[in-house]
């Protein structure tokens, strides 16, 4: 597993604020970033990969021993 440039904490929080969370702080990072978000919700490992398919995110990976997931900026 690659290290991100950037950690998201969102343990703890139900659905939907993991994606809330992420589309608040992944434009503030440059293009071509990694953020992982670490989120414990199993509605995470659905709703994080949808969201990147509708905003036209790169979803990269999901670690689920970890549980995280990480997302390409690309827009």
């Amino acid at each position: 597993m690659s290290e991100p440039d950037e950690v998201l904490d969102c343990r703890g929080q139900h659905c939907p604020l993991p994606v809330i969370n992420l589309a608040r702080r992944l434009p503030e990072l440059p293009v071509g970033a990694v953020l992982r978000v670490l989120a414990d919700d199993p509605a995470a490992a659905v709703d994080i990969p949808a969201w990147c398919r509708m905003r036209g995110q790169e979803f990269l990976a999901a670690h689920p021993s970890t549980p995280a997931y990480d997302v390409r900026r690309v827009l």
